[in-house]
């Protein structure tokens, strides 16, 4: 995350920027094939590369930004490789957190801690207390997690807190998902060409704008996300009714 690139100029206020964009990070593994290094060299890359989508990402004035680091399908992969992939997050939290508490960086976790590491757990909870204070960009991480997994744990929390049957409606869901004070992304980003949504926020998605692009993640530069931000201003959002002519 130490590389320098070129600058982009923000956003004018006449574009429509997104406020929320998530983003399925793929194609690390790929990415580190075509280099003839192992897998863990391409996650390594991709990690490097959050800091510049981040900077471009407050540069263009969107608000929140949701990144999914790791499913909770990924424990499936070589343990060799989910071994690599947790140290490395542990090793971002410790190296990176002065730098994104002092640029504003609010951190939160999307997900199932319990599976996580007692180390890593005990970084990523720091991380959250430490820039609960920030306002400006909320960077949401999805470690350990799956959209599904994450509307069971919306209804039992639903049935735990004794809500009757009848009270419970696409409102009272959406607020016990782990992204509840926040809106919903506006723009859902996938890297390296793949038309899939990997049990990713397959509610809150609902009415989201999807944009797909070949380009692997570690080369998602500041320009990709210009790019896919343009391409979101020139989409015609109806939420299900008509434009009137």
């Amino acid at each position: 995350m130490r590389q320098t690139a070129p600058a982009i100029a923000p956003a004018t206020a006449s574009e429509r920027v997104p406020q929320h964009i998530a983003i399925i990070m793929d194609g690390n593994g790929r990415w580190a094939k075509r280099q003839n290094r192992p897998r863990i060299f391409g996650h390594r890359a991709g990690t490097e590369n959050i800091r510049r989508v981040l900077r471009a990402c407050v540069e263009s004035g969107v608000k929140v930004l949701t990144l999914y680091a790791f499913s909770t399908e990924n424990w499936t992969r070589p343990q060799d490789e989910v071994s690599g992939l947790m140290g490395i997050f542990q090793d971002v939290l410790e190296r990176e957190i002065d730098e994104l508490d002092s640029n504003g960086v609010q951190i939160r976790h999307l997900g199932r801690i319990d599976r996580l590491s007692p180390a890593l757990q005990a970084g990523v909870r720091n991380a959250i207390a430490r820039t609960a204070h920030n306002d400006r960009i909320i960077l949401n991480v999805a470690l350990n997690y799956g959209g599904r997994a994450e509307i069971v744990d919306a209804v039992r929390a639903l049935v735990e807190a004794g809500t009757s049957p009848e009270r419970i409606d696409e409102d009272a869901i959406s607020r016990h998902l782990y992204t509840a004070d926040l809106p919903d992304p506006d723009l859902i980003v996938r890297t390296s060409g793949e038309f899939r949504t990997s049990n990713f926020l397959i509610w809150q998605a609902a009415y989201a704008e999807y944009y797909v692009t070949e380009t692997y993640w570690p080369d998602f530069d500041e320009r990709e996300v210009r790019k896919a931000i343009e391409h979101f201003g020139r989409r015609e959002r109806r939420f299900g009714g008509v434009t009137a002519r």
